[in-house]
């Protein structure tokens, strides 16, 4: 049964050099699939806020949401439903 392992290496222009230690019979024969690992420098946060955009809207948007979306009538002020 084949065991997979994923590690990450650097190539240093002649050899691929592990970043960690390995665990591998020596002598033996093992292919290799190489993907380049893109290192981006920016926080989740950074590439989540590429997607996220803000809508122009009434100030009561949150809490009248229904109301904008459905029609229904707004909330009698001092309601707590």
């Amino acid at each position: 049964m084949p065991r997979t392992k994923t590690l990450h290496a650097i190539f240093d222009g002649n050899v691929l050099r592990p970043e960690e230690s390995v665990d591998l019979e020596p002598n033996v024969r093992y292919l290799i699939t190489i993907e380049r690992k893109e290192e981006t420098g920016q926080s989740l946060w950074d590439i989540l806020s590429k997607f996220s955009g803000k809508v122009e809207g009434p100030e009561d948007w949150s809490k009248e949401h229904d109301h904008y979306l459905y029609g229904i009538p707004k909330r009698e002020k001092g309601r707590t439903e």
